[in-house]
């Protein structure tokens, strides 16, 4: 990894991605950070210059529940730089009812996991162009609630879903990434790219955003020393940065003493997780000229 490499990170405007950023600023990294409004990714970035001063910091403005703006960020950042060293994709939300995208598709499905599909495929030569480069996926263990995984049915259901019912959509879009990062591992492997994946066990950053107690009940488990964020951000600027995983791929690793993690079935499963990835190219293709 070079002294000042360039990393590429998603949902760096709040909570585990804004202090992944600035502990990767601090270590000298040139940041490329993607943001949905110019007044968030302001204030990340006035925050990360004040933690270090000298911090470069590029913005790419785009709405991760359209495929055409993962797209085109995606485009964006590839022509800018000439090599991009580790791609962190770390942007996801946990709806607690069913919205659709303006493509018409699941927006769980749609941030959570094909937004990072696309914008992996959109930076791989970059990334191929560095020494040694890395994608690094934010996964979680609620991957192990997620109901039955029907494919490729459930890259598409806009069935509606309540509060309880919104975990299993969570779980199964986070059991589609690591399924998706371990392929990926695979059809890289030999290029001197790495991927893996990590569980940032429970955070109370960002914790229910769109549930009306979520603020007091942040600031309670705060107080009680519960949900220490700095934990998660932790393993995702070791996977980033840290000379121990140099060349180790296909991993999905736990804040709990950075233990590997077997994915719950069929998360492990190498037919289910190339079936995932040839279902998603015929979506994407199928929706690229909408």
């Amino acid at each position: 990894m070079p002294s000042h490499p360039t990393i590429v990170i998603t949902g760096a405007t709040s909570g585990l991605g804004r202090l992944a950023a600035i502990d990767l600023a601090k270590q000298g990294a040139r940041l490329a950070l993607t943001a949905r409004s110019t007044e968030r990714a302001a204030s990340i970035v006035a925050e990360i210059q004040t933690a270090s001063p000298d911090a470069e910091v590029d913005v790419f403005l785009a709405d991760f529940t359209r495929l055409g703006d993962v797209r085109r960020v995606g485009a964006e950042i590839a022509a800018r730089y000439d090599r991009v060293d580790v791609l962190i994709n770390n942007a996801g939300l946990h709806g607690f009812e069913q919205r659709i995208t303006p493509d018409g598709l699941p927006e769980m499905i749609a941030v959570n996991y094909l937004a990072p599909w696309i914008l992996t495929q959109a930076l791989l030569p970059a990334l191929g162009r560095a020494d040694h480069a890395r994608v690094v996926n934010v996964a979680s263990e609620a991957s192990r609630r997620h109901g039955t995984l029907v494919l490729p049915d459930d890259l598409t259901d806009t069935s509606p879903f309540t509060t309880r019912g919104s975990s299993l959509r969570y779980g199964k879009s986070k059991l589609l990434d690591i399924m998706f990062t371990l392929e990926l591992a695979r059809r890289i492997e030999g290029t001197g790219i790495t991927a893996n994946c990590l569980d940032p066990g429970f955070n109370v950053t960002g914790l229910g955003r769109e549930l009306g107690f979520a603020a007091p009940l942040e600031k309670l488990l705060t107080r009680l020393h519960i949900g220490d964020p700095t934990h998660g951000s932790g393993l995702i600027v070791r996977l980033a940065t840290d000379p121990y995983f140099e060349g180790q791929s296909g991993g999905y690793y736990t804040v709990k003493n950075t233990a590997r993690l077997t994915p719950v079935h069929p998360g492990s499963d190498a037919d289910t997780q190339r079936r995932l990835w040839e279902h998603t190219e015929e979506l994407l293709q199928a929706r690229s000229g909408e």
